[in-house]
Protein backbone atom coordinates (compact mmCIF):
# COMPACT_ATOMS: atom_id res chain seq x y z
CA UNK A 1 0.00 0.00 0.00
CA UNK A 2 1.13 3.55 -0.60
CA UNK A 3 0.85 6.57 0.79
CA UNK A 4 -0.91 9.82 -0.32
CA UNK A 5 1.57 12.50 -0.55
CA UNK A 6 0.49 15.68 0.47
CA UNK A 7 2.12 19.08 0.27
CA UNK A 8 1.69 22.35 2.36
CA UNK A 9 0.85 25.74 0.22
CA UNK A 10 4.61 26.96 1.34
CA UNK A 11 5.93 23.72 -0.17
CA UNK A 12 4.37 24.48 -3.44
CA UNK A 13 5.58 27.85 -3.76
CA UNK A 14 8.96 26.67 -3.31
CA UNK A 15 8.84 23.57 -5.49
CA UNK A 16 7.58 26.05 -8.30
CA UNK A 17 10.97 27.88 -7.85
CA UNK A 18 13.49 25.35 -8.50
CA UNK A 19 15.11 24.47 -11.66
CA UNK A 20 13.03 21.50 -13.24
CA UNK A 21 16.19 19.02 -12.58
CA UNK A 22 16.00 19.23 -8.86
CA UNK A 23 11.60 19.20 -9.58
CA UNK A 24 12.06 15.77 -11.66
CA UNK A 25 14.16 14.94 -8.45
CA UNK A 26 12.27 15.61 -6.10
CA UNK A 27 9.11 14.19 -7.59
CA UNK A 28 10.94 10.82 -7.85
CA UNK A 29 12.32 11.09 -4.55
CA UNK A 30 8.56 12.07 -3.11
CA UNK A 31 7.29 8.84 -4.82
CA UNK A 32 9.77 6.97 -3.42
CA UNK A 33 8.13 7.84 0.38
CA UNK A 34 4.91 7.30 -0.59
CA UNK A 35 5.94 3.78 -1.08
CA UNK A 36 8.36 3.76 2.01
CA UNK A 37 8.07 6.61 4.29
CA UNK A 38 11.12 5.28 6.44
CA UNK A 39 13.74 4.49 4.55
CA UNK A 40 17.42 3.73 5.78
CA UNK A 41 18.14 7.77 5.06
CA UNK A 42 15.45 8.99 6.55
CA UNK A 43 15.68 10.26 10.40
CA UNK A 44 13.36 11.18 12.61
CA UNK A 45 13.46 15.05 14.06
CA UNK A 46 14.37 15.29 17.33
CA UNK A 47 11.66 15.37 20.04
CA UNK A 48 9.20 14.33 17.48
CA UNK A 49 7.48 11.36 17.04
CA UNK A 50 6.18 12.22 13.20
CA UNK A 51 8.45 14.51 11.87
CA UNK A 52 11.21 13.01 9.85
CA UNK A 53 13.86 14.53 7.50
CA UNK A 54 15.44 13.61 4.35
CA UNK A 55 18.10 14.51 1.89
CA UNK A 56 17.80 15.12 -1.76
CA UNK A 57 21.12 16.67 -2.85
CA UNK A 58 21.51 19.90 -1.60
CA UNK A 59 18.18 20.38 -0.51
CA UNK A 60 16.36 18.34 3.10
CA UNK A 61 12.89 17.46 2.63
CA UNK A 62 10.80 17.59 5.87
CA UNK A 63 7.93 15.55 6.28
CA UNK A 64 5.02 14.59 8.61
CA UNK A 65 3.72 10.47 8.77
CA UNK A 66 0.17 9.82 9.48
CA UNK A 67 -0.46 6.11 9.75
CA UNK A 68 -4.19 6.40 9.80
CA UNK A 69 -5.34 7.35 7.02
CA UNK A 70 -1.84 6.37 5.22
CA UNK A 71 -0.76 10.07 4.44
CA UNK A 72 2.59 12.19 4.00
CA UNK A 73 2.60 15.73 4.10
CA UNK A 74 5.40 17.35 2.80
CA UNK A 75 6.14 20.16 5.48
CA UNK A 76 9.34 21.92 4.32
CA UNK A 77 11.53 21.54 1.15
CA UNK A 78 14.94 23.83 2.37
CA UNK A 79 17.98 24.47 0.71
CA UNK A 80 20.41 23.26 3.44
CA UNK A 81 22.22 27.01 3.36
CA UNK A 82 18.63 28.06 4.35
CA UNK A 83 17.91 24.77 6.63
Amino acid sequence: MSYQVALAPSTVQKITELDSEVQQRLAQKLEELSLNPRPEDAHPLKDTERLYKVRLGQYRIIYQIQDQPLLLTVIKIAHLKDY
